[in-house]
């Protein structure tokens, strides 16, 4: 009969990368955590939360994530355990508390030689400098979607002026603000600010 533990692992070896799904398995096991995989959802990775009603915390990962993003999202999570059970709710969700508890979660990683190179150096780099979330930081998401399965044309890749298209709605893409580019909806006329490696489908307009 096959161990707790023999469970995770071959739960998660169909979504992590196999060299860290030990680690990634003992993380979760030690935490006491109700880890549950779920359907990808647009507005977020993963998310952790408790309250007094639940017996143990819940985090929640997207299951369509390619394996390395599931590993650093996984990570991202159980740091936000980490320091909700050293802090309470009394610091910033992505503040000096959670950086540090995500650099711990993160070390094994870098310390390991099973880290695709350049996977790692961006990585190395991000954990000095480390940003609320991997999409946030636009040069670890970007190395981060190369591992992605399905070609993916992101905002970033089009010329300016370029149309296209992006949650059923047409834009022009406009000037670069810092990480985001400033986008046109051609129906209404009205700004928005979309990220440069948003996922699009381009428009070949005459």
């Amino acid at each position: 009969m096959e161990s707790k533990r023999d469970q995770f692992m071959d739960t998660l070896k169909k979504f992590a990368p196999p060299a860290f799904v030990p680690y990634l398995t003992d993380c979760i096991l030690s935490a006491g955590v109700q880890f549950k995989i779920v359907p990808g959802r647009k507005t977020k990775l993963g998310d952790f939360r408790t309250n007094p009603l639940q017996k143990k915390p819940i985090i929640t990962v997207n299951g369509d994530l390619n394996p390395y993003r599931f590993l650093i999202t996984s990570l991202h999570e159980l740091a936000h355990l980490d320091t909700f059970r050293k802090y309470g709710w009394n610091v910033p969700a992505h503040g000096l508390e959670w950086k540090t508890a995500f650099r711990q979660r993160l070390l094994p990683l870098l310390d390991s030689n099973d880290l695709p190179q350049e996977l790692h150096q961006v990585l190395e780099k991000s954990y000095f400098r480390l940003k609320a979330s991997s999409s946030t930081d636009v040069q670890l998401s970007r190395i981060l979607q190369t591992f992605d399965q399905d070609t993916i044309i992101t905002l970033e890749s089009l010329p300016k002026n370029a149309h296209f298209l992006l949650n059923n709605k047409q834009f022009i893409k406009g000037e670069l603000r810092r990480t985001r580019y400033l986008c046109t909806e051609i129906d209404t006329k009205r700004i928005f600010l979309i990220h440069a490696l948003a996922a699009i489908t381009p428009l070949f307009n005459e």
